[in-house]
């Protein structure tokens, strides 16, 4: 497996993404950014939390053998364990974090919690959850994060990962994991389908797409909802 990554924070703020690759495995982490007034219960921001749920699974990856889903479980609940005592982990607004997870071996496996798809020449796995929510004010994604009928992340739930998507492809030559701010290419912004995404990744390599995706951005009007420029990060792999 040959890989190639780039990531590119919001302009003036902390990169809320996270991203790690092994030898025959790779994950991108892109962690939900809170408004400014909203209590967490946590002592910790964003960026602690990816970056530990991010060791957590970088270690449990290094180890063969373990469903995917069983690997974030023991991440989160491990993640959880690191700050239960100074925080309050039934806050439902407690920090979280999307997952994509690929492992390659004699099949492609993956694993897909939230908006950060994993993209292959014949189109993205996608957990879409998220785009059919009956609203959007903060509270009421709040109250449906975590939830039946809701959406999942990686937060303070570890049976989070069991409601990710998960399954195993062949014959796979290429691929990319991508958190939301740069699969914005395809999805938002509209500069190509999944596999003009991956041939610039090929050609031009990931820092080139995340340029592309900031000066599309650029030119674009400001969203009604969402926002106008996000972290971005995107993992390139051949095989």
């Amino acid at each position: 497996m040959q890989s190639a990554c780039a990531t590119l924070a919001t302009p003036g703020r902390v990169n809320e993404d996270y991203h790690a690759v092994g030898p025959d495995w790779a994950f991108v982490l892109d962690g939900a950014t809170a408004p400014s007034d909203v209590d967490s219960g946590c002592a910790h921001d964003v960026a602690w939390l990816v970056h530990r749920l991010g060791a957590e699974l970088a270690g449990r990856l290094a180890v063969p053998g373990q469903p995917l889903a069983d690997v974030l479980a023991e991440a989160i609940a491990a993640t959880c364990a690191a700050h239960a005592d100074t925080c309050d982990l039934r806050n439902p607004s407690s920090p979280s974090s999307t997952v994509s997870i690929l492992r390659a071996g004699d099949e492609i496996e993956y694993l897909v919690l939230a908006d950060s798809p994993i993209a292959f020449d014949h189109g993205a796995i996608v957990d879409d959850r998220l785009d059919h929510l009956p609203s959007y004010t903060w509270e009421a994604v709040r109250d449906l994060r975590n939830q039946p009928g809701g959406f999942w992340v990686a937060s303070t739930k570890p049976e989070a990962a069991y409601e990710a998507v998960r399954g195993t492809l062949r014959d796979v030559r290429r691929a990319a994991l991508l958190s939301d701010g740069a699969s914005r290419y395809v999805e938002k912004l509209g500069l190509g389908d999944w596999p003009d995404l991956l041939d610039l990744l090929e050609k031009a390599g990931p820092a080139e797409l995340l340029t592309q995706v900031r000066t599309a951005e650029a030119a674009s009007p400001k969203p009604r909802r969402g926002k106008q420029h996000d972290d971005a990060t995107a993992v390139f792999l051949l095989f």
